[in-house]
């Protein structure tokens, strides 16, 4: 039996899913093999010996300490792509609402309450301070094509946009997914020079880290309109203050409000609402519990984010998992702690510095084997599947 603790409320379409004889599910399990989390920070939380996974389910995974599971054997799934459309479609009434100043004439409206009849006339009297422009014909820039990025890219493209777009890592899935329509760019800078909007859909990285700044801003249009739905640390907040307050950006839409960009002229501050949509947390949920069951019930990993993915299909009694450091000579040294034991299938990738191997082995494995497995050179963690 394993138990999984759900540190944030998960769906129950996601919990449904675990098999009811296999599984525990609670928020106030201990000792527990794997955890389901969504925004819960994990960084202070004292993580058991006994913890095997952690499944997010989001796509964003800064509320983990990634380094420190990698460190203890701790494999790390998160969920990319199940709150793409969520996220697409916000990011598309973020371009609305950027070029229609819709936020402003609400909240303005509302200041006619107790005007009663009058109100239609002071709406036509006043709704010239909040004409805006269109979207159609004007050229995006789209920072990041993963999952989000494609889509927001070619939803924009049929919006009558001149779409470019730019990522230095795409996948060649996600290049088959792309619009021909949809330029790609050869830097940032080749966006942030041609752009009239800009939407952001990169991870945060120490290298995109504030790549919104002064220094890039002012190789922008005049006027131009900024979006990031993905996280706030990728703009640097006193630039965009000062360019907001100058007009060099014309508008600043955020999903990731903080203390700074709330007080800011011209910026329209969503409550990170990306991915809060019923379908968007099913997907996830749904997603979540499929990788860490397959992780915990048969050895292979599908989008993790510290571990190489591998899979292979069970072909002999027992299975062995190994997490370990991606080092010279340590296939030739697990080999060798084997033994006698009869390899039928194995299968190792890496990702950095860890590495993953599965061993289909025939009959039992003992003791003695698996202490000798354990004690090879960059070894981490040791797991016996039958």
């Amino acid at each position: 039996m394993f138990n999984i603790k759900t540190m944030n409320k998960i769906a129950a379409c996601g919990l449904d899913l675990f098999e009811k004889d296999l599984f525990t599910c609670g928020d106030d399990l201990n000792n527990e093999d794997g955890i389901l989390v969504r925004s819960a920070s994990l960084h202070e939380y004292d993580m058991p010996e006994n913890l095997k996974a952690i499944a997010r389910a989001g796509a964003g995974v800064n509320n983990i300490p990634i380094d420190a599971c990698s460190e203890k054997g701790i494999v790390v799934f998160n969920t990319p792509g199940a709150n793409a459309n969520a996220v697409k479609e916000l990011t598309i009434l973020g371009l609305f609402m950027a070029s229609r100043k819709v936020s402003d004439g609400i909240n303005w409206a509302k200041t006619l309450i107790g005007e009663g009849d009058s109100v239609g006339k002071l709406v036509e009297k006043g709704k010239g301070s909040f004409a805006g422009n269109e979207i159609a014909g004007k050229k995006l820039g789209v920072i990041g094509l993963g999952a989000i990025g494609i889509k927001v890219a070619n939803t924009a493209h049929h919006l009558d946009m001149d779409v470019i777009g730019y990522d230095p890592f795409i996948s060649v899935k996600a290049a088959w997914e792309l619009s021909r329509f949809v330029t790609q760019a050869k830097s940032n800078e080749e966006i942030f020079a041609s752009c009239d909007y800009i939407t952001i859909h990169a991870p945060l990285t120490d290298g995109t880290r504030g790549m919104i700044n002064k220094d890039t801003i002012a190789m922008m249009k005049d006027g131009v309109k900024i979006l990031n739905f993905s996280r706030d640390a990728l703009v640097n907040d006193d630039d965009m203050k000062e360019a907001l307050e100058s007009g060099k950006v014309s508008c600043y839409v955020t999903d990731f409000p903080n203390a700074k960009s709330i007080e800011m002229k011209n910026c329209i501050a969503i409550p990170h609402l990306g991915a809060s949509t019923e379908e968007s947390e099913d997907n996830c949920a749904k997603m979540a519990v499929n990788e860490i069951s397959d992780y915990l019930l048969n050895g292979n990993i599908t989008n993790s984010v510290n571990l190489p993915n591998v899979s292979m299909p069970k072909t002999a009694d027992t299975r062995i998992c190994l997490i370990h450091k991606n080092i010279p000579q340590i296939i030739g040294s697990i080999s060798t702690a084997i033994g006698d034991t009869n390899i039928e299938n194995m299968l190792n990738q890496s990702k950095k510095d860890y590495a993953y191997t599965m061993l289909d082995v025939s009959g039992d494995v003992s003791e003695d084997v698996i202490k000798k497995i354990q004690s090879v050179d960059g070894m981490i963690k040791v797991r016996v599947i039958k």
